[in-house]
């Protein structure tokens, strides 16, 4: 039972890790080609170079992350034509996840969809990486909602990878567009229209992809230590309520 317990510990302390890595790099605190040295993620998040390593594994295997040789991992750069391809792929599969949606979702997750819009609406005008974490939580808490591990799983993941597009091929634009699209989505599925919401998702995705693929940000170049402090203090907030935080005691 000890045994059973300190292997729960190391995978929650993994998933601390992953957690806050995965904000920091959908927040654009971590640019595209960043490294993240095992020794400074485990002194920031007081765990072992082991779990450390773990957890970049973990986010190796999302497509966050490159493993390199002698233990090198950074944040992962895409090009140009796996951007491309990337949102293509998401748009089939969140076409798949708005047909199961469609005329299936209750009151109280349609309250749920919308509150989680309001709160994309209030934070205009605010650090544009909040606004693409939130419009990202956005689809992922669609796919929780089919409660298909699959569909979960596989948005989740190549919606992360799509966040990594946006902070590496960008250009300034307004977050009303997909605030937006957003409440037609939720107005579609609650119709019941399987097909028009289907169609709506796809138009969302490309609009999207078009309006980030544009051009190539510039390298910031700040010190890992300094930028993951905020986040190995705080977990980011569900998807159903952003704004809310908590202390990482699983990583101490």
């Amino acid at each position: 039972m000890v045994r059973d317990r300190g292997e729960n510990g190391s995978s929650d302390k993994v998933g601390t890790i992953c957690r806050a890595l995965r904000r920091a790099i959908i927040e654009q605190a971590l640019e595209p080609g960043a490294k993240l040295p095992e020794d400074a993620l485990g002194e920031r998040f007081g765990v072992s170079r082991t779990i450390a390593r773990h957890a970049l594994g973990q986010l190796a295997a999302e497509g966050l992350v490159e493993l390199r040789r002698n233990r090198i991992a950074v944040v992962a750069t895409p090009s140009w034509q796996e951007a491309r391809d990337t949102f293509d792929i998401r748009i089939e599969l969140e076409r798949l996840v708005v047909r199961q949606l469609a005329g299936r979702l209750s009151k109280a997750q349609l309250a749920t969809l919308r509150g989680h819009v309001d709160a994309e609406d209030a934070a205009r005008g605010g650090p544009d990486a909040v606004s693409i974490r939130l419009a990202t939580e956005f689809h992922v808490l669609l796919a929780t909602m089919t409660e298909s591990p699959v569909l979960i799983r596989y948005v989740s993941e190549i919606a992360y990878r799509c966040c990594l597009t946006l902070s590496l091929f960008s250009r300034p634009h307004s977050s009303e567009c997909a605030i937006n699209e957003h409440r037609l989505l939720i107005d579609a599925l609650e119709a019941g229209d399987g097909e028009k919401v289907a169609s709506l998702m796809h138009h969302h995705l490309d609009s999207v992809a078009e309006r980030a693929l544009v051009a190539q940000a510039k390298p910031r170049g700040r010190d890992i230590m300094d930028i993951l402090a905020p986040y190995a203090d705080m977990t980011p907030a569900p998807a159903g309520g952003p704004g809310r935080k908590r202390r990482l005691d699983a990583a101490e």
